[in-house]
């Protein structure tokens, strides 16, 4: 019996019964109950997202069929054949579900296109070969796995459509017209489908399973992370920087912050001996002055027979079965805390550790907490560690651990790739290591620059590394105990090519930032894979080559040793060369020359279209304020936009509205060039007043806005010395500019004419 209740499609299976509706335009919810009943949600599902508002599904029971539809998508149940067809807004099925008694045994099978080529479910830990790149085929396990790998439940195409299963663990069979997924745990198939693009797919995962918090605006700078240092040493490297003007923000501590196998809480406290001025907060003071944050190591495991360790036992917080063993570090027993216990997570950011965050240690290096049968350690690890700090500090959470199950988003949750080796080869393997993981949802990623084992890298082979970290979300750098991945330690010419590379990062913050908050709102981070926006170019179905960074640039690292030339392949579209501004036509691979005896070169491209705001390369985020920025415009015939985002980077005040945006947006139109701002959004008053557009093409006659003509200035400098509004006219490297001198936070209309 099938019937629709509450645009709801119900079908009775005897005692049995399948649910089918829509809970957002773009999601359908498809949940199997034994008996009538269903199982809580897994953590991969945020139990604290607010439903989505949309339109009324419409719905209709007719010749045997019953069918829900929105504007995106429609759900049709054949009652004779005993057939789920999903549809998308073009009518066209997607996904068919054939054989519903096989939910009966915890079994999920839906049939597919052909060609569809399908992501997700896993990624890559620190050491296997990555050589299959993005696609996933055969027997793919869902795991959170170890050393780097990022896990998700969720299987998704380029053709139009996501599945999420509901579960902290799952297997899937993917075949060339079927896909399967088993749940070994739960015995009522719960999942999703979602419809849409590549990005709208993304954006309905994040409606689900959780939305990201943003990371403190110093995180979007670089993070010099070393196994081996003491206060002495930490003060000389940082002036060295300062001193050097190459910018850093955040200096990361292995083991010996802590006081580790020293009794009383050892595991969270300071070092005294090795850092006498960071119990008492002397040390964050003088690092705050020289504009660097402290971060630390965390483990999760506690030394047995310590205070801490007896009060784990005597509250059964150990995960269970877990005989002591010797740690590597302390050579004293350790066990590990379970953090899937709520009475654990509550312990752990303990009296001992909230001192280490008021003197200085501000953000959370997780370690090891990959080495369980546990999907979820990992995840709750950081769980304790966020909620801790939120329920004493407004301070962001920052973090990075070693690996990733989804739903670990939503606790401000960075991922490492593990310990890796050095080395160009190394390196290389990062690239699908990356896209692979922001495949499944793990879009704030990033590595050991440099490698972290197996010894030092060569100073080619570290320049390079600088140069593929500067276009990844988490920029750092780290070595086994001893390492030095300073850029001045690898000579001249690698210092020159690191110091130029961490500058041009520097130099994007706004735009960086930007998309720090695209990712909270969208679910689509600053990096992505090219398929992502060309999903039907067969060349960039499993390119890990290159991708974008944001909406408009394209990167390619050189990832060999000695390489005089790379061939890049560029998508549909209009690109031009960042460095050389020279323009070249999508659609085909490009044959680029690269130095090799300075190392100074990275394969940048701009989008048509693009909107590129940049400022000062600053020695660390925030040095200065910013009152105007150079915003790069690139007019394309179709209309494009950027949204530029700002607030006080370090508090939740955004939650509550404390934040500026204002869309930024240009087409050209025959001989006119229409370049449009927004009214801006929020409470945060920013020091920025001006926008100095920098608009490439053809040289403008004369610049208009509302209020009449713009006035006309000589040159640059004589632009940059007024005081309000104006336009001058000159070239660059990408040829003929049009410079334009706009007020920021106001809505307006520039026109450029180009005709003469």
């Amino acid at each position: 019996m099938s019937q629709i209740v509450n645009h709801r499609i119900m079908i009775n299976l005897g005692t049995d019964r399948l649910s089918i509706r829509f809970v957002a335009p773009n999601i359908v919810h498809v949940h199997y109950q034994q008996d009538g009943q269903g199982n809580a949600p897994a953590l991969v599902i945020d139990s604290d997202a607010q439903p989505s508002t949309f339109e009324q599904v419409r719905d209709e029971d007719s010749a045997g069929v019953i069918s829900l539809a929105t504007d995106r998508g429609s759900v049709h149940w054949d009652q004779q054949r005993r057939q789920l067809r999903i549809e998308d807004a073009q009518q066209r099925s997607v996904l068919l579900q054939t054989d519903i008694d096989s939910l009966q045994h915890g079994r999920l099978n839906l049939e597919h296109g052909p060609r569809d080529a399908l992501y997700g479910i896993g990624g890559y830990n620190a050491t296997e070969n990555a050589a299959a790149g993005l696609l996933r085929s055969g027997h793919v396990p869902a795991t959170a796995g170890e050393q780097g790998h990022a896990g998700a439940p969720f299987v998704w195409s380029t053709a139009g459509y996501g599945v999420l299963l509901d579960s902290d663990g799952a297997h899937f069979t993917l075949k060339p017209t079927t896909l399967s997924m088993s749940d070994p745990v739960r015995k009522d198939p719960d999942y999703y489908i979602v419809l849409g693009t590549p990005a709208e797919i993304f954006g309905a995962l994040a409606q689900l399973s959780g939305r990201t918090p943003l990371f403190p605006k110093w995180a979007m700078g670089f993070t010099n992370s070393q196994w081996g240092i003491d206060q002495k040493e930490l003060l000389q490297i940082v002036d060295t920087y300062r001193t050097r003007h190459i910018p850093l923000d955040n200096f990361t501590f292995d083991f010996d912050w802590k006081a580790w196998g020293e009794d009383d809480y050892g595991e969270f406290r300071w070092n005294a001996t090795k850092f006498p001025d960071g119990p008492d907060g002397k040390l964050k003071a003088e690092l705050d002055q020289r504009g660097i944050h402290l971060t630390g190591i965390m483990k999760p495991r506690v030394h047995v027979d310590t205070v801490e360790g007896r009060y784990a036992t005597a509250h059964d917080l150990w995960r269970p079965g877990e005989e002591a063993t010797p740690d590597y570090f302390s050579h004293k027993p350790v066990k590990d805390i379970d953090f899937d216990k709520p009475a654990a997570r509550a312990w752990f950011f303990n009296d001992a550790l909230k001192h280490s965050f008021a003197t200085g240690i501000v953000g959370w290096w997780n370690d090891e907490a990959d080495n369980t049968p546990s999907n979820t350690q990992f995840l709750n690890m950081q769980r304790a560690l966020y909620d801790g700090q939120r329920a004493i500090s407004n301070q962001r959470v920052w973090s990075i651990n070693r690996n990733f199950w989804l739903g670990s988003q939503r606790y401000a949750y960075g991922l490492w790739s593990g310990d890796i080796p050095t080395g160009f080869a190394s390196m290389a393997g990062q690239r699908a290591r990356m896209l692979s993981a922001i495949n499944v949802g793990a879009m704030q990623w990033g590595m050991d620059g440099g490698g972290f084992k197996d010894g030092t890298p060569t100073p080619e082979n570290y320049a390079r590394w600088i140069e593929f970290g500067a276009f990844t979300p988490i920029f750092r750098v780290h070595g086994d105990f001893g390492q030095k991945r300073q850029p001045w330690v690898y000579g001249t010419t690698a210092e020159k090519a690191t110091t130029d590379a961490i500058r041009l990062r520097y130099a994007l913050i706004p735009y960086i930032y930007s998309y720090e908050y695209q990712r909270r709102v969208n679910g689509v981070g600053l990096v992505r894979p090219l398929l992502f926006d060309w999903p039907n170019d067969p060349n960039v179905r499993n390119n890990v080559d290159a991708w974008l960074f944001g909406d408009y640039l394209l990167v390619s690292p050189v990832v060999e040793p000695g390489q005089t030339s790379k061939d890049i392949y560029l998508p549909a579209g209009r690109w031009t060369d960042w460095f050389s501004g020279k323009v070249y036509q999508g659609g085909q691979t490009i044959h680029l020359a690269i130095d090799n005896q300075h190392w100074g070169d990275i394969p940048l491209f701009i989008r048509e279209g693009a909107i590129i705001p940049t400022q000062p390369a600053m020695d660390y985020v925030g040095q200065k304020p910013i009152t105007q920025l150079d915003v790069d415009v690139f007019p394309d015939t179709q209309r494009s936009a950027f949204d530029y985002y700002d607030d006080d980077g370090d508090t939740y005040d955004y939650e509550h509205g404390a934040y500026f945006s204002q869309s930024l947006s240009v087409q050209q139109q025959g001989d006119v060039v229409h370049f449009d701002t927004t009214a801006s959004a929020g409470s945060f008053k920013p020091a920025l007043k001006f926008y100095l557009l920098k608009i490439h093409g053809d040289a403008a006659t004369a610049v208009t806005s509302a209020s009449g003509a713009l006035s006309s200035f000589a040159s640059l400098d004589a632009l940059q010395q007024s005081q309000g509004e104006g336009w001058a006219s000159g070239h660059d490297r990408y040829g003929t500019v049009t410079w334009v001198r706009v007020n920021a936070a106001v809505a307006q209309r520039i026109t450029l004419s180009t005709k003469s």
